[in-house]
C-alpha cells in the first residue's frame, strides 16, 4: 500500500517540529556559563549615605581645614571621579596584566597625591588642576612569602606591595570647591 504524498510531508513536518522543540527547549533552558563570576565581598563594605556624610563632615572639620589654612584660606579639591567605564577598563587592564605575569592576589590601592603648580597639563585631566590634591590608583599584590601571622609577628601593617610592572592610573576629574562650600553638601 502506498502512503499518500501529503501524509509523508506531514509526518516529516511533525518530526522536524518535534526535533526543533527539543533543541530550542534545551538551548533556552541551559544557562550560559558565567564569564567572570563577581565576588560579592564588597557588600560587607557598603555604607549608608548618612555614614558617608559623617566621613565628609569629619574630613571638612579636620584635615580640609588644615589644608585650607595652609593654602591661605583657599580650599583644596574635595572629590574625585572616574566613569564606570574607566574603572572597569582599568580593573580589566590590571587583571589581564597580572594574569600575563602570573601575579596572584591582586588589588588596587588608592593613594593621595598633589599636582605641583607647574605640573605638565597633558598629565592632568584639566590644566587648572595644578596645585590641587588628587588621587591615583596603584595595582598591588600580597607580598610573597608573608602570612597574616608573619605580618602580625613583625608588627607590619603593609600586607601588599605595589606592582612595578603594571601602570598606576590618574587623570581623575577633581572638583576644587568654591570658597562657599558648605560642610553639609556631599555632591
Amino acid at each position: 500500500m502506498k502512503t499518500p504524498f501529503l501524509f509523508k510531508n506531514v509526518s516529516s513536518f511533525i518530526g522536524m517540529l518535534a526535533l526543533c522543540l527539543v533543541v530550542f527547549t534545551y538551548v533556552r533552558c541551559t544557562p550560559p556559563p558565567p564569564e567572570n563570576p563577581v565576588d560579592d565581598s564588597y557588600k560587607k563594605k557598603l555604607i549608608t549615605h548618612e555614614d558617608a556624610q559623617i566621613l565628609f563632615d569629619e574630613y571638612t572639620r579636620t584635615n580640609n581645614k588644615v589644608l585650607a589654612d595652609s593654602r591661605n584660606g583657599n580650599p583644596d579639591s574635595r572629590w574625585y571621579s572616574f566613569t564606570i567605564e574607566e574603572m572597569e577598563g582599568y580593573i580589566q587592564y590590571v587583571k589581564e596584566q597580572a594574569k600575563e605575569q602570573n601575579i596572584k592576589n591582586v588589588g588596587i590601592k588608592i593613594y593621595m597625591g598633589k599636582y605641583p603648580a607647574n605640573h605638565p597639563t597633558n598629565k592632568m585631566a584639566k590644566p587648572e588642576f595644578g596645585g590641587y590634591q588628587t588621587i591615583f590608583l596603584m595595582p598591588t599584590a600580597k607580598k610573597k612569602g608573608t602570612s597574616d601571622a608573619t605580618m602580625k609577628r613583625r608588627g607590619a601593617t603593609e600586607e601588599d606591595e605595589k606592582i612595578e610592572s603594571i601602570q598606576p592610573m590618574n587623570m581623575t576629574n577633581l572638583s576644587p570647591p568654591p570658597n562657599s562650600l558648605s560642610a553639609n553638601s556631599l555632591n
